[in-house]
């Protein structure tokens, strides 16, 4: 065998073992509290993928991830305040004649 070959197999090798490795499905826990989800019971989700054991859970996920948006959103009003438009600097020119 090659060094090429062995390389390759000691590679294959060595993912194997990730893929005997339990890896966690993302519907496993609630992603606030960790507490596991259990089969036959309402799961939560909230921005696509992302699963809470209540509606509690998910409430203050939101509330954590709106007022983290808010410092970003209060500075991008306040830049637009202070940079207004100039009115009458794109007013089209209809020529004569």
């Amino acid at each position: 065998m090659g060094s090429f070959a062995k390389s390759r197999s000691m590679f294959y090798g060595g993912c194997e073992d990730l893929y005997n490795t339990h890896q966690p499905h993302f519907l496993d826990s609630c992603f606030l509290c960790n507490k596991p989800l259990k089969p036959n019971k309402d799961i939560f989700m909230y921005r696509g993928n992302t699963p809470f054991c209540s509606d509690d859970c998910r409430q203050e996920q939101i509330d954590i991830d709106e007022a983290k948006e808010r410092p970003w959103k209060l500075r991008a009003t306040l830049r637009k305040a202070e940079n207004p438009a100039k009115s009458g600097s794109k007013k089209a020119v209809i020529g004569r004649g």
